[in-house]
């Protein structure tokens, strides 16, 4: 807490120097219409600035002064979005969490750039799609799929600049909204060609394949927080590590693979550490490969320590040492034989179950998901009833998690799903911590209270 308020006073003097008189205010609330939470938290990066409670209207309002310009995110939990601040502006939001980010609309000054940014977000959901049905064109074809698509989006980022005036920050974070997701899938373009065509080797590139890279700034703290320029600066380092290591450190499918992802990873920091200097950006892809790493390894061997020892020795971030140990740990706990986590959900009747207790009777697959991705619970149900068919010895059990008990219950009537086979996770953050929930296709594997598999796959296990 003393951090937090330090931060934030130190934001406040940072911005409000050279201010005469008091800070402006910058007004930020609205109206959130079947509201899954009481409040609404606002943060700056990962750090805490202020939370409101929702009035008996299920309104909210935030008035804050000497922030500085830049990029946020509110958090309506379970859901979060991005919010652009700046000095003067008054923002007005109405959304339905039933369609949290499709409802979401803003009025009032600087709503336009927020607008912007979630019509951005929304395009990218859709095309995502389609992208991957281009991953088995031939480069050149590939290449100019893309070049189209980004060629609508460019069109609106030029008209969107022509009719608003905007700071160069601000300018900065809306090119990067257009931009990176486009970026991002041609760095990942070699590897989903090679694995959807069949072939053993990466296609030949054109010598611009590329180009874009060279206008890449790989140290832009303020985009740092914002995931369409993460993902594709997480995605080029793994691009480039894994063609160096292929080209320069020998061939690491020939290698035993535990021993070649090691490489691979430790590879990666290396690359971390030679080309970024921004602290914060350091930090952040420092832990999302510790994470990846030990989520694909999810084993307590000896190759994972080595990888922890160079982890801790390259990361400044003790928040972040910390959460990689405890990850680590949580992974020991899940190995085969070990007893499945003391955690308790809850059943149709609102009545409080153990885990443990439900892997009793049969040998039982527990899967996950939840209300606001509703193409992936349509697909998720369909396959759970014919893996119940195929594999009567099993139980299959779904759990909810980062919806509201009432919407929960609504959405088991409309996907048709067995109550008795359904339980309702109110604690996200619990079931994260103590399954090591990283992906919505996974799941749990139990038998008789111990786990036999805690890093399974629903869609390649059975």
């Amino acid at each position: 807490m003393i951090r937090i308020l330090l931060s934030l006073s130190l934001l406040s003097i940072i911005a409000c120097t050279g201010t005469p008189g008091e800070c402006p205010t910058v007004f930020f609330g609205g109206e959130i219409v079947n509201p899954t939470s009481e409040f609404v938290v606002l943060y700056r990066n990962d750090s805490y600035i202020d939370s409101v409670k929702l009035d008996e209207g299920n309104r909210f309002s935030f008035k804050l002064q000497g922030i500085e310009e830049g990029l946020y995110h509110f958090d309506h939990s379970p859901e979060l979005q991005y919010l652009y601040l700046q000095e003067g502006d008054s923002i007005l939001i109405r959304l339905n969490t039933v369609e949290f980010d499709e409802s979401l609309v803003f009025t009032g000054q600087g709503s336009e750039i927020n607008n912007f940014l979630i019509e951005m977000f929304l395009t990218h959901e859709e095309e995502e799609q389609e992208i991957y049905s281009y991953y088995h064109l031939a480069p050149d074809e590939f290449h100019a799929k893309l070049d189209s698509l980004q060629a609508i989006k460019t069109t609106q980022l030029n008209n969107f600049l022509a009719e608003n005036e905007l700071s160069e920050k601000a300018i900065n974070l809306v090119k990067a909204s257009v931009n990176f997701q486009s970026f991002k899938h041609r760095e990942t373009y070699p590897f989903y060609y090679k694995k959807k065509s069949g072939l053993s080797t990466f296609p030949d590139l054109p010598e611009d394949f590329y180009a874009y890279r060279e206008t890449i700034d790989f140290n832009d703290s303020e985009l740092a927080y914002f995931r369409p320029y993460f993902d594709y600066v997480k995605y080029h380092f793994g691009n480039i590590s894994y063609m160096a290591c292929m080209n320069g450190c020998g061939d690491m499918e020939e290698t035993k693979e535990e021993v070649g992802r090691l490489h691979y990873n430790k590879h990666k920091l290396f690359l971390v550490d030679s080309l970024v200097q921004d602290d914060q950006l350091r930090n952040l892809l420092f832990r999302n490969i510790a994470m990846d790493y030990l989520l694909k390894e999810h084993s307590a061997s000896e190759e994972c320590q080595i990888f922890l020892k160079k982890f801790q020795k390259l990361s400044s971030d003790e928040d972040h040492k910390e959460e990689i140990a405890d990850l680590y740990e949580g992974i020991q706990n899940l190995q085969p034989r070990s007893a499945l986590p003391n955690l308790v959900v809850t059943n149709m009747d609102n009545e409080p179950v153990n885990l443990k207790d439900i892997s009793k009777e049969k040998q039982t697959v527990f899967y996950f998901w939840t209300g606001s991705q509703r193409r992936h619970l349509k697909n998720v149900a369909k396959h759970v009833a014919k893996l119940q068919e195929k594999h009567p010895e099993y139980r299959f059990v779904g759990i909810n998690v980062k919806t509201s008990y009432t919407q929960w219950q609504n959405l088991l009537a409309e996907y048709n799903l067995n109550p008795e086979n359904q339980f309702y996770g109110a604690d996200f953050e619990e079931i994260q911590t103590s399954l090591i929930l990283d992906d919505l296709y996974k799941c749990v594997i139990a038998k008789d209270t111990l786990v036999v598999d805690a890093f399974a796959s629903l869609y390649y296990s059975f």
